[in-house]
Formats: structure tokens, C-alpha cells, sequence
């Protein structure tokens, strides 16, 4: 029988079959060491899983086979930096929520998400939430980043979650699709959720007062099923999405905008910092934002150095 994992808590996994039953579900122990990539969880939320019934009454059910996946997304694990996490699979777009501030999203973030869509070949959205809060001073940052991901190719939407009619637009973009939705804590994941299938009513929390940070409402990965017969799978807020099985040599490639002038290097070991005729350092603020090299910077330090 198959289905798809719509909960993960770690032990246990909750799957809906294709008449709509819902299952609690436990994992094979083989999958641990037998699944397509080393990680902390071996089923993930979206996989296509084959269950076998263990009690009809109590709906419960042993996974024995996972699927192959068509696509997924893995950061770095929460409880070991050395280990992979696969954030949800069989994913038609990856959106990352961004807040100009209460909190502010870092342009780190951002790229580091962008990067890892990129990577896995999964097309990637940026919400801007919270839209009544920039104001004054924000207005301009907000202008400056919507105009630098959308010249680079990145479909960008500015809601306000608490207003309905603010999101009808972003609710025909979602209709059909499984999306991943990911962010800081306190970015209003849940708000924008309840939004756009109210009849979930998820639990929200404010953003702390004395801290500026928000709070974690989710705790597991979790898909949720919209009223346009789209599905969003929400994931725990981070303060940081981790990025692995990226080469040094590599990164630039996931940055669409210095993507177009690799060719153009000298070097095709060129990591553009220093080395002569550099494509991308000849249109550093031009075509690449400073903004955005600065983000490679960061990343490509933050990388295992490799010799080419």
C-alpha cells in the first residue's frame, strides 16, 4: 500500500494512503544504513512511502520501502553540524519567508537557502512577510533586495499575512504545487499558513519584545494540505540553514548571476577573490551585487578547503 509522509518526529511518521486514510507509521530499522544518502533522518517529509499494515483499528503500520525520490533539499543537521538532514523531498518549489526586520532576515539567509535550492535544481521563491512593517526607514532595503533577486531571475511576492485579500495572488501561484516553506523563527510561517487554508489553524507566537527574535512554533517537519489542492511542507525555524556537499570550486555556480560569467574567467579554477581577469570581480556592482559577493565571501569561508 502506498502513501506519503505528511508528519516526521523523529520515531515515528504519519502517512496518508491514497484513500485519504491516515497512518502512524514506524520505520524499518535498515533504513538507517540502507537509504540513498548518510543522514540524520532516513524518511522524510514527502516521501512516497510502502506501508504494511500492523492493526486496521489502531492505523497503524510498518514503512518497508521508500520510493525513489525525484528531488529533495538537505542542510546541515540541528544536532551535528557533520551530519545531513533531508528537509523534505519530491518538492515542486522551495520558498524561504524574509522579514525587512522583526525580525530581520540576513541576506545570508537568504543566499544560503537560494544556494541549496539551486543545488538540488529546485526552483526557489522569496515571500517578503510582514509588508504593513516597512515603513520609513525599511522601504528602501525592501526595494533594494526585491529589485536584486528578481534582476537575478527570482520570483519574489510582498504580503502581509494577517490581510486576505494581501496574498490571493500568492495563493493562485501555490495552487497545485508541494511547496517547502522555511525561514527564521518569527519570519509568521504559521500566520501565512492560516492564511491560506484558515482552516488549519496553526499555533503562532509573537516575536519577543525584549529580543527581537522569534519563537519556535514548529517543532517537526510537517505537510499541510491547502484549500487549492496545493500542499506546503513547514519546517522548524532556524537560525541558520547549514549547507553541505558543496566544493569550494562549485559555489559560484549556484549564484545564477556569477553562473553567467564563469565562462569568462581566466581560470577555470577561479573563486574569484583575487586572481587576474576575474569575470565576476570586473562586474562586482554591476551584474553581481556587493551584497551578494559578500554572501559568496562569507559561504566560501565557511566551506572545506579542497585543492582543484
Amino acid at each position: 500500500m502506498k502513501a506519503v509522509i505528511y508528519k516526521s518526529t523523529g520515531s515515528f511518521y504519519t502517512a496518508i494512503d491514497d484513500s485519504g486514510k491516515v497512518w502512524s507509521a514506524r520505520a524499518r530499522g535498515k533504513f538507517k544504513i540502507d537509504t540513498e544518502i548518510k543522514s540524520t533522518n532516513p524518511i522524510a517529509v514527502g516521501d512516497i512511502v510502502t506501508l504494511q499494515p500492523e492493526n486496521d483499528v489502531d492505523h497503524t503500520a510498518m514503512i518497508t520501502a521508500i520510493d525513489p525520490r525525484r528531488n529533495y533539499m538537505v542542510r546541515t543537521s540541528p544536532h551535528n553540524r557533520h551530519h545531513k538532514h533531508i528537509v523534505a523531498s519530491n518538492i515542486d518549489e522551495a520558498i524561504v519567508v524574509a522579514t525587512i526586520h522583526n525580525p530581520r532576515t540576513s541576506n545570508g539567509f537568504l543566499d544560503r537557502f537560494l544556494i541549496t535550492a539551486e543545488a538540488y535544481h529546485i526552483p526557489a521563491t522569496i515571500i517578503f512577510n510582514k509588508a504593513d512593517l516597512i515603513t520609513a526607514d525599511y522601504v528602501e532595503e525592501w526595494e533594494e533586495r526585491k529589485r536584486i533577486y528578481e534582476t537575478i531571475g527570482y520570483k519574489t511576492f510582498t504580503v502581509q499575512a494577517t490581510d486576505p485579500e494581501s496574498i490571493e495572488t500568492l495563493k493562485a501561484h501555490l495552487a497545485h504545487k508541494t511547496c517547502l516553506i522555511s525561514g527564521h523563527s518569527g519570519v509568521g510561517k504559521s500566520t501565512l499558513i492560516n492564511a491560506l487554508s484558515p482552516a488549519l489553524d496553526l499555533r503562532v507566537q509573537e516575536v519577543s519584545d525584549w529580543s527581537g527574535k522569534g519563537q519556535h512554533t514548529t517543532t517537526f517537519a510537517e505537510m499541510y494540505r491547502l484549500e487549492n489542492e496545493g500542499k506546503l511542507i513547514d519546517t522548524p525555524g532556524v537560525k541558520e540553514f547549514g549547507i553541505v556537499d558543496i566544493d569550494q570550486y562549485e559555489l559560484a555556480q549556484y549564484f545564477p548571476e556569477m553562473r553567467a560569467k564563469l565562462p569568462e574567467c581566466r581560470f577555470n579554477n577561479c573563486l574569484h577573490i583575487n586572481e587576474p581577469d576575474c569575470a565576476v570581480k570586473a562586474v562586482l556592482g554591476e551584474e553581481v551585487s556587493v551584497s551578494r559577493y559578500e554572501s559568496y565571501l562569507n559561504i566560501l569561508d565557511s566551506l572545506p578547503k579542497t585543492k582543484y
